[in-house]
């Protein structure tokens, strides 16, 4: 890249981004145009750093972007136009850098279940030495629809909620590990397995996957990307590329982490769906469309906004001017 070229075509919008950052008060007007002109800044330092970092320009739109972050910090116009940059830039532009990942963990592990629910299936003596008949009864007839209305609704939504994102962290914050990640979504998927073998040898296939399907849907996408998330920190360390292997460490980490808060809602929707939809008296058809049009609106947040965002220079890594900041500061 031609720094010099660089220098100049941008050069007005840093003058600009320091005369907002000197003015005493500024208008709403302002106020906005400085938060877009601190992010545009910020885009700005993360391609000169990559690209052509030269030591004086690095420091000097750092501590520009140090001053524009300290004039607008506190402001409630500010904390909104960080949560609505986080869902709109930061995550699906995490999950859309990251795809082949949890994509490939989900591939992964619709083909577990299938050739685990096929073996089992094929095996009935498994069956027998995981529950006795009287249990199997008792799951196939009463235990499993039971599960989805035995607490009140909302109460239920909260359970399944806190259960699937203490899952999901598990997976993220394990994933440095790598095998953890392996054996927690094992798991996951072999009671899913299980269960699903026991309930089709009753003759009870299509209940199970009316049931499992309207928040499963959701719900397993989500515990796969929490799991594909983990094995790419996991990676960043044992290959990690051009970069030193704290920095590709750190950088994974810091979208982990982006992922993992990012999760918290997608979570709290299928936590929703499986209390309020999956118990529901709506027919089969419905509930089990309810689902694929969340698991679709999910995919199209990813490939739509995500890429577009990820287009736009968002990685799902934190602002550039954050990690700047302390970096300024010590200088």
């Amino acid at each position: 890249m031609d720094l010099d070229a660089y220098v100049m075509a941008h050069h007005d919008e840093w003058r600009r981004l320091e005369e907002l950052t000197k003015r005493r008060r500024l208008t709403g007007a302002e106020g906005d145009e400085l938060v877009d002109r601190y992010q545009q800044v910020a885009t700005h330092l993360s391609v000169v750093r990559t690209s052509a970092p030269d030591a004086a320009l690095v420091a000097y739109l750092s501590a520009l972007l140090s001053r524009a972050r300290n004039k607008s910090a506190g402001t409630r116009s500010t904390t909104w136009r960080g949560v609505l940059a986080f869902f709109t830039e930061r995550f699906p532009a995490a999950l859309y850098r990251l795809r082949w990942w949890w994509l490939g963990t989900f591939a992964a592990n619709v083909v577990v279940v299938a050739v685990m629910m096929w073996w089992l299936l094929g095996n009935p003596d498994v069956e027998q030495g995981l529950l006795t008949p009287d249990e199997v009864d008792q799951l196939v007839d009463e235990d499993f629809e039971g599960y989805y209305s035995q607490y009140a609704a909302s109460h239920f939504a909260a359970q399944v909620w806190v259960n699937n994102a203490w899952v999901a962290a598990l997976c993220i914050a394990l994933g440095a590990l790598g095998a953890p990640v392996v054996w927690l979504l094992l798991q996951n998927v072999a009671n899913l397995a299980i269960i699903g073998s026991i309930m089709t040898r009753h003759g009870h296939a299509g209940h199970f996957w009316g049931l499992i399907l309207p928040h499963g849907l959701l719900e397993l996408t989500a515990v796969f990307v929490a799991g594909g998330v983990g094995l790419r920190l996991f990676w960043s360390w044992v290959e990690p590329g051009s970069l030193p292997r704290a920095q590709s460490l750190a950088r994974e980490g810091r979208t982990a982490g982006t992922v993992a808060l990012g999760l918290v809602a997608v979570l709290f929707v299928s936590g929703v769906i499986e209390a309020f939809v999956t118990p529901s008296g709506l027919p089969t058809w419905a509930r089990v469309g309810i689902g694929v049009v969340a698991e679709l609106v999910f995919l199209a947040y990813v490939f739509v906004a995500g890429r577009a965002a990820y287009h736009r220079g968002a990685t799902g890594d934190l602002d550039a001017a954050l990690l700047e900041d302390r970096v300024a500061t010590q200088a």
